[in-house]
């Protein structure tokens, strides 16, 4: 196993890796929408909320060897359902004509006040 690290995945002492590296795929942990440099919430709503958290994918993908275009599958966290939309509107920007297999998971309050949390599995090129 290889276990990459990030500016964000060093945030407040947090006992985890960014993504792990194992079999030739790429786990990628929970990615929220904080600012790695700041530390702040993206401010503009959800729509901010889920091209940061896209961001901080696009950040382990990049630390990992991968790009967006190697992602077989995300999980993607919301507090809220109704956000659905918009947060599928900023993904798909993102992904393109790429489309890997996702699940959207309505849940409580997510960790600092975030609206998206986003975590993947991706193969090496």
């Amino acid at each position: 196993m290889q276990f990459i690290n990030t500016q964000s995945s060093g945030r407040a002492g947090a006992h985890y890796s960014a993504a792990v590296i194992h079999g030739g795929l790429v786990y990628i942990s929970g990615q929220l929408s904080i600012d790695p440099t700041t530390g702040a919430l993206p401010k503009g709503g959800v729509e901010a909320h889920a091209q940061q958290a896209l961001k901080n994918l696009d950040e382990a993908l990049k630390a990992a060897g991968c790009t967006r275009q190697n992602v077989l599958q995300c999980r993607v966290y919301t507090p809220d359902v109704a956000y659905w939309s918009a947060i599928n509107t900023e993904y798909a920007r993102y992904f393109g004509e790429h489309k890997p297999a996702r699940c959207v998971v309505p849940t409580g309050p997510l960790h600092y006040g975030c609206l998206v949390e986003i975590e993947a599995i991706a193969a090496l090129n």
